[in-house]
């Protein structure tokens, strides 16, 4: 008679993990208001900035010549000398960056990640799977934006005189972007935890690429600026080809390792409650 073999319990694998927690990352996100509000606001900027550019009034008056500039700049522009210059699809970062901030905020406030680690060890699943989760909300506001983007210039009257391909390529670095900003929203988060308006804010300093115009207004437009996540992401513009979306990849992919790496070894080390 064969002998009964004992019940092994077998460490689920890391996808396994992960599509676990990815799951409940998307089932809470997508019965989140929060996500719906800010797709929503992401499709309305661009109706309000053409209201600007059309009025005759303000900072945007008069700045458009080509429909498309809503939704990115003609060149890779480091420096912002107007506001108009920045009034585009970059925009979703810096609200993505805030969606962030209260979506992870939620999860320390209302206990989830003290039951979440208690049951669940690995912290770089979490890193990683609110990174994606956040990463696609971004996608989404992106693509509401470009919706909106495209019905607000056609009601501009202006010109959607561009390259087919360069257009192209301008709105998929900005999607790839997403990933890069995510991650680091997801590391500023962890670090803020106890501290939701800090992380709100510097989200928000973070995003509109501060750091970087400061540092380009002293080196000028330099291509050295492209490592950084703002660097990167202005390559996605009107003039971008394929090398454009390549940095913005190589950026975004990057920086997305560093981040849930550096991310991962804080929850191990202190104290996640």
């Amino acid at each position: 008679m064969e002998n009964t073999k004992t019940l092994q319990f077998e460490k689920p694998s890391f996808l396994h993990r992960l599509k676990g927690m990815l799951g409940v990352d998307f089932y809470r996100l997508f019965h989140t208001p929060l996500f719906y509000i800010f797709i929503a606001i992401a499709a309305i900027i661009p109706a309000l900035v053409s209201m600007g550019a059309m009025g005759g009034e303000g900072e945007t008056a008069g700045m458009f010549t080509n429909a498309w500039q809503i939704i990115a700049a003609d060149s890779p522009l480091y420096v912002i000398h107007d506001i108009a210059e920045y009034a585009n699809m970059n925009m979703v970062f810096i609200f993505g960056g805030i969606m962030v901030s209260i979506f992870i905020g939620h999860d320390y406030r209302s206990g989830y990640v003290k039951q979440l680690f208690t049951t669940h060890a690995k912290k770089e699943d979490y890193m990683i799977s609110k990174t994606l989760a956040s990463s696609f909300s971004m996608v989404c506001m992106c693509g509401t934006y470009f919706i909106g983007g495209t019905i607000a210039g056609a009601a501009t009257e202006l010109p959607f005189t561009v390259g087919a391909g360069s257009l192209v390529c301008a709105i998929l670095g900005k999607v790839i972007m997403s990933l890069g900003w995510a991650s680091l929203y997801t590391f500023i988060n962890i670090i803020f935890r106890r501290k939701f308006g800090i992380s709100i804010a510097l989200c928000f300093v973070l995003g509109t690429g501060i750091p970087v115009i400061g540092a380009a207004a002293l080196v000028g437009n330099t291509a050295a600026l492209n490592i950084f996540l703002y660097g990167s992401s202005v390559q996605a513009c009107l003039s971008a080809n394929f090398l454009s979306v390549l940095v913005c990849l190589a950026c975004s992919c990057v920086w997305a390792v560093i981040y849930n790496v550096l991310g991962s070894v804080i929850l191990y080390r202190r104290d996640v409650y």
